[in-house]
């Protein structure tokens, strides 16, 4: 049986270099980072060697990267300190964001009766900006802004300068979930005026369970976790050392190869929508994932011709043939409820159609999505 894995939105294969480079240092620097003699020094010296290879590729300041377990954790950590620490009383957000961004807001109005405003979403779920631009007018508390760059179910990118732009006009905090984007995407936060940015590893050929939050300096949020110094006094706890290391080698070949990968990867993708149109006549893409110049080269979220009766069966027959996919954010895949993305953007009788999102990495090759479309042709006529 072939095994194609088009799952890369959830998690990417490691590459090989971040593989050696994790070995060698749980094998060579195993001494605690806190710790002030030449074994602790020199773990310590590669965790701030990480951060300054992070820090220069994103035109930020070293001190600005926080290492934490991975976007929930520093989702996390940025919202839940914007309304502790700086007096946030208002969040706007969008109705699509990730739930460790809607589940955190939804916690921190339980508790802190943080007001929380809806950005509008055009009919193929990109929040609109004009409708921000109103929401933050109508404001008369200090608010923060939460909406991710890329949606990671169906693709969505907004104008991520622009939204920063409006949101520093009306003296609002913006926060972006950029776990879909960073290790994807050229950034420059001089230039993109986020105050907070959040990335995770495993996005881009690294090690799960290591990510990092871009906080801009000089804003005085306070530790989620106490109990040391570590990570300038924000995050408690021994470092995950080897993931760290993990995290820089992944950083610098993504960065490395990002426009050769990125046009590869790209070709796939349209590649694939094209074959799928061709075998599956009414097959239909959702959100903006079938065009090149709104949405990430990573994905694409398919809406397919078949019966809910048979939709329901898809996945476990993909799955029999070898294909991993899925229905969305894999952390979610435990609920009967569905996407809350395609239940916010499509009709009800969309809904019922099974969706399927197919996410690519460097790893792919066309013979893998030519049997992916063989296998979904050969369902559709059974």
């Amino acid at each position: 049986m072939q095994k194609v894995y088009l799952d890369s939105a959830a998690t990417t294969q490691v590459r090989e270099e971040v593989i050696a480079k994790m070995q060698d240092a749980l094998a060579n620097f195993y001494g605690n980072p806190s710790s002030t003699h030449s074994f602790g020094r020199s773990a310590k010296t590669m965790i701030e060697k990480t951060r300054k290879t992070i820090a220069k590729r994103l035109n930020a300041s070293p001190s600005e990267i926080i290492f934490t377990s991975g976007g929930t954790e520093a989702d996390n950590m940025i919202l839940s300190g914007a309304v502790r620490d700086l007096g946030v009383e208002h969040i706007i957000t969008s109705k699509i964001e990730h739930h460790a961004v809607l589940h955190t807001i939804d916690q921190l109005k339980e508790t802190y009766k943080v007001e929380v405003s809806y950005v509008k979403l055009d009919e193929k779920g990109t929040p609109d900006i004009t409708n921000l631009e109103t929401l933050l007018k109508g404001s008369n508390s200090k608010t923060l802004v939460s909406l991710m760059h890329v949606n990671n179910e169906i693709g969505n990118m907004i104008d991520i300068d622009a939204f920063a732009d409006v949101c520093k006009e009306h003296d609002a905090l913006f926060h972006s979930d950029s776990v879909q984007s960073i290790g994807h995407w050229e950034w420059d936060v001089q230039k993109t005026k986020a105050d907070f940015l959040t990335a995770a590893a495993h996005k881009f050929h690294g090690p799960k369970g290591i990510g990092f939050a871009y906080i801009r300096k000089n804003i005085p949020l306070k530790p989620l976790i106490y109990g040391g110094e570590q990570e300038r006094g924000f995050r408690a706890g021994t470092e995950a050392f080897h993931n760290i290391v993990g995290l820089e080698e992944a950083f610098i070949q993504a960065y490395d190869h990002l426009e050769e990968e990125r046009n590869y990867v790209s070709g796939l993708k349209n590649y694939f929508i094209e074959q799928l149109k061709t075998a599956l006549p009414g097959v239909e893409f959702n959100g903006t994932s079938a065009f090149a110049d709104k949405s990430t080269y990573t994905l694409v979220n398919v809406r397919l011709p078949f019966s809910a009766e048979k939709g329901a069966l898809l996945l476990f027959q993909l799955d029999i043939k070898g294909i991993a996919c899925s229905k969305g954010s894999a952390c979610q895949s435990g609920s009967s409820a569905g996407s809350h993305v395609l239940n916010e953007i499509l009709s009800e009788e969309d809904t019922q159609k099974p969706s399927v999102r197919f996410s690519f990495s460097k790893y792919n090759t066309k013979e893998e999505l030519d049997y992916v479309v063989a296998c979904l042709k050969e369902f559709a006529e059974s």
